[in-house]
């Protein structure tokens, strides 16, 4: 278990962090997301073992930051935003030398190597020069060289930036697999990303941590619960009638639609949706979809950093 209590940082009077406490489980994966200057990568920083705290500790395995730096960061992997790669030697030797440098024995890293290779989906690339590598493989020997030692916590910073659509699927599964026997902790300005990657949600605003929890629940928090986007069939004017005279129903707003098909964002007073939606039915609308408005993940964030969400 790695354990984060009340982790402050000051630079001179200002603080960075402050009062910051959570915990991370084995096999969990958990996103890390707040704006700019918000705290991010002084937090991972620390957790990396390449910052101190002012304040406060990190532990892994029952074992303190402060009292034992060097057991702590054995039992951590980072990757940076920018991997740390060596681009005229090949994935294998690179992993090779990572391996050695974390402490491992040859022995021990040669018997590491093929299933790190698995893990990262670099099968077929581990003679290649790094520097011949695109972008997005270049990102998983990242990834490799921080569990060639088999690290209880795995820190990624950024690991989806710059690559394109074809990539990100690729990465998500490849960090879907690293929760076998560590904690992930990823932080990512992409917030679908952080949705379908992360089991749960840390937010942190100017240096302290204002939410966490999974999707679900930061959704019933801030109540995005209360709003679905409904698709039936017929007409978009009498559909809208009958929800804007709805008890239930605060707002409805149309969507796009295909034709012969009504879409509106409804927005409840408190999470009704099934009276709604059983209302809806008798009523003899067709129900075609329901389903959660594109952009919740991102107004919940901006809800929480206290910013405002555009119309």
């Amino acid at each position: 278990m790695i354990r984060v209590d009340n982790l402050t940082r000051y630079y001179g009077d200002f603080a960075a962090l402050e009062g910051v406490s959570f915990e991370l489980d084995e096999g969990e994966i958990v996103g890390l997301l707040g704006l700019n200057g918000a705290g991010k990568s002084t937090t991972l920083k620390i957790l990396a073992g390449l910052l101190m705290p002012s304040l406060g500790a990190v532990s892994i395995d029952g074992i303190d930051l402060l009292a034992d730096p060097d057991r702590v960061r054995a039992r951590i992997g980072y990757l940076p935003e920018e991997p740390p790669l060596y681009r005229d030697m090949t994935v294998t030797a690179f992993l090779r030398h990572a391996g050695r440098i974390k402490g491992m024995s040859g022995s021990a890293v040669t018997a590491r190597i093929p299933a790190v290779i698995q893990a990262c989906d670099l099968v077929g690339r581990e003679h290649q020069l790094i520097g011949t590598l695109s972008h997005g493989y270049k990102k998983r020997v990242g990834i490799a060289q921080a569990i060639i030692h088999q690290p209880k916590l795995i820190i990624l910073d950024e690991p989806i930036s710059g690559l394109d659509p074809a990539q990100i699927v690729e990465m998500r599964k490849v960090i879907r697999g690293l929760g076998d026997g560590a904690a992930v902790i990823i932080s990512s300005h992409i917030l679908s990303e952080i949705s379908q990657t992360c089991d749960r949600i840390l937010v942190v605003n100017d240096g302290q941590l204002v939410a966490q929890g999974t999707e679900a629940e930061l959704v019933d928090r801030t109540g995005g619960a209360n709003k679905l986007l409904i698709t039936v069939r017929g007409e978009a004017a009498p559909f809208g009638e009958w929800l804007r005279g709805s008890e239930l129903v605060t707002e409805a707003s149309p969507r796009e639609a295909t034709a012969g098909q009504a879409c509106f964002l409804v927005t409840m007073a408190s999470d009704q949706r099934e009276e709604l939606l059983a209302q809806l039915v008798a009523k003899g609308f067709g129900l075609r979809l329901v389903e959660a408005p594109e952009d919740e993940l991102e107004e919940i964030f901006l809800g929480l950093t206290h910013k405002e969400v555009a119309a």
